[in-house]
């Protein structure tokens, strides 16, 4: 049996991580059966990063490296009908959210207007977690985000670089059906990994701010949402 392993849920959303995220709606829209495993700590994970999956005793780590290997092993074909064009179209959307994942992760663990909310909301949810497992991870991602580049920005400088790829976003997506078509695609699992991260939290910060003002973008990001709250998945 196949068996995701990501970060825990949150306000609802199946992973408060976007790659991880991606992944299961991607499973659940292709109809592959999987155990869902959460995890806080990624130290065991390949790359020491969070998500991987496990398929016969093999561990793939990277989130595009997991749907490879499941369209291979499982012969998912949601996107076997993109031509090459959409297919460019497709890696582009892939690298801006890699772009906008820095944004939307800075104003949980970085800006001080937000921070304590979302620590508060980890706690909430999740009671094992410590104050000093959440500075500890708060210090982590400083560091990361200063070796990245995005922690050398102040937090309107920030916004505004996440809220330029959200306004790409905002006119890629089609007011009906989806990217590519009338239905969804891996791209369309992967900007709802991201925009539901933020869509569906409470936290009202800049990037919540758009996409909430964005019928197209609050539009597709329920339609995945409704389609992916059942399906194949075993625990």
């Amino acid at each position: 049996m196949l068996t995701l392993y990501s970060y825990p849920e949150l306000f609802g959303v199946a992973d408060n991580n976007g790659y991880g995220l991606k992944v299961f709606a991607w499973l659940r829209l292709a109809g592959v059966p999987f155990v869902h495993e959460h995890l806080f700590d990624a130290s065991q994970a390949p790359r020491a990063q969070l998500p991987y999956v496990t398929d016969d005793g093999v561990a793939i780590g990277d989130s595009e490296a997991i749907l490879a290997h499941v369209r291979r092993a499982y012969g998912v074909t949601l996107d076997d009908g993109l031509t090459e064009a959409q297919r460019d179209t497709a890696l582009m959307v892939l690298r801006l959210l890699d772009d906008l994942y820095w944004v939307m992760s800075y104003s949980r663990w970085k800006d001080e207007a937000f921070w304590p909310q979302f620590a508060a909301a980890l706690k909430s949810q999740h009671p094992r977690l410590t104050d000093a497992d959440l500075q500890a991870a708060q210090a982590f991602n400083a560091q990361r985000y200063h070796y990245q580049g995005i922690g050398r920005f102040a937090p309107a400088q920030a916004y505004e670089r996440g809220l330029a790829d959200l306004a790409v976003l905002a006119r890629l997506v089609p007011q009906e059906g989806f990217v590519f078509g009338p239905t969804p695609t891996a791209t369309d699992a992967a900007i709802y990994g991201f925009l539901a991260n933020i869509h569906f939290y409470p936290i009202e910060t800049p990037l919540k701010a758009f996409v909430s003002g964005q019928g197209n973008l609050v539009r597709h990001l329920c339609d995945i949402h409704a389609r992916i709250q059942s399906g194949p998945a075993a625990g």
